[in-house]
């Protein structure tokens, strides 16, 4: 399997409006960072889209994806959602909607904030289907399975997903490492996890977290995701174990 991560960064990007870069290096490209979202594809070139960030047009355009065959959504929080619309001409050269799935909360949530989507107007057709995560085991050619991860108040969906003999987990925005975690994400090839800086955050993993559930997950290799402006790429590099890759926009990566 091949991991695309189209975007790295926290829910304001780095850098934040007001070109603020914080700790991070401007002049090293992969401290540019877009809103979190990641493609895994098989070796029959099907393709899963995690989360549609409000980057997803760029993000598309610059890795030339111009069509996904399933959307999987982690929750329902702007920076991960709100690129929804940028789907609309995937619809075009099908003959049914786009299958998308979540879990039973953010499927609410999503049909509430983007009825036209799932419903059609206008004329228009419905662009998406969606379905709740648990009513399904394998979706395009991929097999999976998903854990609840808590995310302060609230929870994110953490996905391992497995084709051709491999594993590949994504979780994001999480704030607390649970034995369910644990059990769904044991020893996949790779993980790509949350780690929005060095200090504890209470909706997010930081860094120790982030390599504390690699440790006891035991996983092959491990790629950090959703850094903020204090995650300077080259320090990071150079803090972090041989196993562990730190991501950036238009890292690719096989298992």
């Amino acid at each position: 399997m091949k991991l695309l991560m189209l975007g790295s960064g926290t829910s304001t990007g780095v850098p934040r409006i007001g070109n603020d870069w914080g700790e991070c290096d401007p002049h090293e490209p992969r401290n540019r960072r877009t809103r979190v979202s990641i493609i895994i594809e098989n070796q029959a070139g099907q393709r899963i889209l995690i989360d549609t960030s409000t980057d997803l047009r760029a993000q598309l355009l610059a890795n030339g994806i111009g069509k996904v065959d399933a959307v999987f959504w982690t929750h329902d929080h702007a920076d991960h959602c709100h690129g929804i619309d940028d789907l609309r001409v995937m619809r075009y050269d099908r003959s049914n909607p786009l299958p998308g799935y979540a879990s039973r909360k953010t499927c609410d949530n999503l049909r509430r904030r983007f009825d036209y989507i799932f419903e059609g107007q206008h004329g228009y057709p419905t662009l998406m289907s969606l379905k709740d995560i648990a009513d399904a085991r394998l979706v395009a050619g991929f097999s999976f399975d998903h854990v609840e991860m808590p995310h302060g108040p609230v929870t994110s969906t953490g996905f391992r997903l497995e084709a051709d003999g491999k594993s590949i987990v994504y979780a994001t925005d999480f704030s607390e490492v649970t034995p369910s975690m644990l059990k769904c994400f044991d020893r996949a090839d790779i993980l790509v996890v949350d780690c929005l800086r060095r200090r504890p955050h209470p909706t997010h993993a930081h860094l120790d977290m982030a390599l504390d559930l690699a440790r006891r997950a035991k996983v092959g290799r491990t790629v950090l995701t959703h850094m903020d402006k204090s995650m300077d790429y080259r320090s990071l590099c150079d803090e972090v174990p041989d196993h562990v890759t730190v991501g950036y926009d238009g890292l690719t990566m096989t298992a």
